[in-house]
């Protein structure tokens, strides 16, 4: 029997093209679109047709807007255009595994890829084959090895967290909804090594403290995915494990994310579990650990309608920023900058109806965000949005809108809708002016 021919599939040639190789590296698929239309003569409709994408998101997707970042819609493109696994990622497709390409061009020579290339690959590819329900020890043997001997050696739990550092990165451009079975999965193995494994008490001690952050970064990733009854549960178990690891700051991580998620329901709770989180730490920790707990309290505060207390917060967050205790930051809170704390800081005004301290700080720092971190653009443009219909800035208010759910499309996360809904509603109360018609009913797709 003859195998199904994609009529959008890539000639090899094309596949060869630095540019192209280099968009599909980035899954810059608007970029991989736009080649297959100028090289190929493959038409917007026909990519739109074997993608499964509406026509007018191929092609606005071609002009350089927007994202695609959902691991199953990924996965439709490699098929549909025929772009072999490796150069996404992926491991190899199952129309590969039947029908090995021949694209010698494709493949990269001597030192075409650099280290950090290398990294990024190995990153995804793990990711993806994890995705796709392959054993999670496969890149770890001496895992493997610490599991059928039941004897776990010391460098075990160093091999474990670079593997969790290594995963962390996911997070950077992909959803919770894509991510939280890989991040679980990984939780799972660590704990069925401590259940189950001898090893001495400062090796059990070690992988407690990886386990705790392992248990974290599911839980974040539970949260993001809207399973926020797995999210508790995973910090709570965070937080326990932390303490019996000796790690305070660890401890202190764990109930900041309960901090964030109580808040919505409970503000009172909220601050006092963030006011835990802080004093869980103490004044020892890593300038960024103090920074991220602190700024975490403040959106609390904000959230509970107090602007001194936020503003205290926030206060105390950049002073840590700016200290330097000589203690080493730990990986979990290694994304915690300048910029972070700006973006909480313009957060925290919205929440407090001050559109005047909020839009200038979220613009500036907005101007300075990647598109490839969609996921959190567009909720920190939710906010923006927010500020914007404060102060009385409809249009402004309808673009930035229009922008965030452009960006949001296709990432596995229920956040970024969930913020904009109630943007969306307000806009609503604004339906005859031009700008928010068309953003509404761009909402409506």
């Amino acid at each position: 029997m003859t195998a199904y021919q994609s009529p959008t599939a890539l000639p090899g040639e094309l596949l060869g093209q630095e540019k192209m190789r280099a968009a599909i590296a980035a899954h810059n698929f608007g970029v991989v679109f736009a080649l297959a239309r100028e090289v190929a003569e493959i038409s917007y409709s026909k990519i739109a047709a074997e993608c499964d994408i509406k026509p007018e998101r191929v092609g606005t997707l071609a002009r350089g807007r927007g994202r695609i970042t959902s691991f199953d819609k990924i996965a439709k493109i490699a098929d549909a255009l025929r772009i072999p696994g490796h150069l996404l990622g992926l491991a190899p497709r199952e129309w590969e595994l039947a029908n090995p390409p021949c694209h010698a061009s494709a493949a990269p020579t001597g030192n075409a890829i650099t280290n950090r290339e290398e990294t990024d690959t190995v990153l995804r590819r793990e990711f993806f084959k994890a995705s796709a329900g392959a054993g999670l020890v496969v890149a770890l043997p001496e895992l493997a090895q610490a599991n059928s001997h039941r004897r776990v050696g010391g460098q075990v739990p160093e091999q474990l967290r670079q593997r969790t550092a290594r995963l962390r990165r996911l997070d950077d451009i992909l959803g919770g909804g894509d991510t939280f079975r890989v991040y679980l999965g990984e939780y799972q193995a660590t704990k069925a090594v401590l259940r189950e494994g001898s090893f001495t008490e400062e090796t059990r001690r070690a992988l407690l403290s990886v386990l705790s952050e392992q248990a974290q970064q599911a839980g974040w990733a539970a949260f993001d995915a809207g399973k926020h009854a797995d999210a508790r549960s995973l910090y709570e178990d965070s937080h326990q494990t932390a303490i019996e690891s000796g790690e305070a700051a660890l401890a202190g991580n764990a109930l900041a994310f309960l901090a964030y998620q109580r808040v919505d329901v409970d503000h009172t709770a909220g601050i006092e579990t963030a006011i835990q989180a802080c004093r869980t730490a103490g004044p020892d920790a890593a300038p960024g650990v103090r920074a991220l707990l602190y700024e975490r309290l403040a959106w609390t505060y904000a959230i509970s309608g107090n602007a001194d207390e936020t503003e205290r917060a926030l206060n105390v967050a950049e002073t840590a920023l700016n200290e330097s205790n000589g203690n080493p930051q730990p990986d979990w809170a290694a994304w915690v900058d300048r910029n972070e704390l700006q973006i909480m800081t313009g957060r925290c005004w919205t929440e407090l109806r001050r559109p005047l301290r909020a839009v200038p700080v979220l613009e500036a720092v907005l101007a300075q965000y990647d598109d490839t971190h969609a996921r959190d653009k567009s909720l920190y443009l939710s906010w923006l949005a927010s500020s914007y219909l404060a102060a009385g800035e409809v249009e402004q208010a309808a673009a930035v809108t229009g922008r965030a759910l452009e960006l949001s499309a296709g990432v596995a996360s229920v956040r970024p809708r969930a913020r904009l809904a109630p943007v969306l509603r307000q806009l609503g109360d604004h339906h005859a002016v031009p700008a928010v018609a068309e953003v509404l009913e761009r909402a409506k797709l």
